[in-house]
């Protein structure tokens, strides 16, 4: 099946390096990042969870859950962990989804057969908690993930889930946003007593609301 922005994710149940886990009682109430790999012992995907571990506390603060996907199995994947937590200066603490029979890959489209017949391809899924999918994206095996953006980008959809704003290009946590078209120019006061600058009809600013 085909995932798109604004489905629901799928739920399954899985073997993970933690114990069994059934997606949505995981993530309850909070938003959750799903990234697959490969395969385990893999280097670009080393340095990636290492980097996840070390940004506990920011994707902790968002209320959000990370889980890890790899078509290895549990035992595997807690080996491989182990060379994480040495090689990166850190401790993997969340679950890394043990997928052989590749049921989850398949869940989340996750198999590209013009990249490998075989191999998960290196997907992420941000889901709300309404359990929508709000963010895919999709790197090749030679490029690492950039968190930050992952870290930005969950910012954003924060933010605009419950303001009517967008953030514009680059845009950083406390910076100005944009006020959604829908919001007449005359009632921009009443919603954002902060202020507003008209830069456009179409192009209306606003600092940060939740700031």
């Amino acid at each position: 099946m085909s995932i798109r922005l604004g489905d629901t994710a799928p739920n399954f149940k899985a073997d993970t390096s933690i114990g069994e886990i059934d997606f949505y009682d995981y993530l309850g109430d909070s938003w959750g990042v799903l990234f697959s790999h490969p395969a385990d012992y893999t280097p670009v995907c080393t340095t990636e969870l290492g980097r996840t571990a070390a940004l506990k506390d920011e994707f902790e603060k968002r209320n959000v859950k990370v889980l890890a996907l790899s078509v290895d199995s549990a035992d595997s994947h807690k080996g491989w962990i182990n060379d994480i937590n040495e090689t990166q200066n850190t401790t993997v603490e969340f679950p890394i989804i043990a997928d052989p029979d590749k049921t989850v890959a398949n869940l989340y489209d996750m198999i590209h057969p013009n990249a490998s017949e075989t191999l998960t391809v290196r997907s992420l899924f941000v889901i709300s908690p309404d359990k929508k999918v709000k963010l895919i994206i999709t790197y090749p095996a030679s490029t690492g993930r950039n968190f930050n953006e992952v870290l930005r980008v969950i910012d954003s959809l924060q933010l605009t889930a419950h303001y009517s704003v967008a953030t514009p290009a680059d845009w950083q946590d406390g910076e100005d946003v944009i006020v959604v078209n829908s919001i007449k120019t005359e009632d921009i006061p009443a919603k954002f007593p902060k202020g507003h600058q008209v830069i456009k009809p179409y192009l209306r600013t606003t600092p940060q609301p939740n700031k």
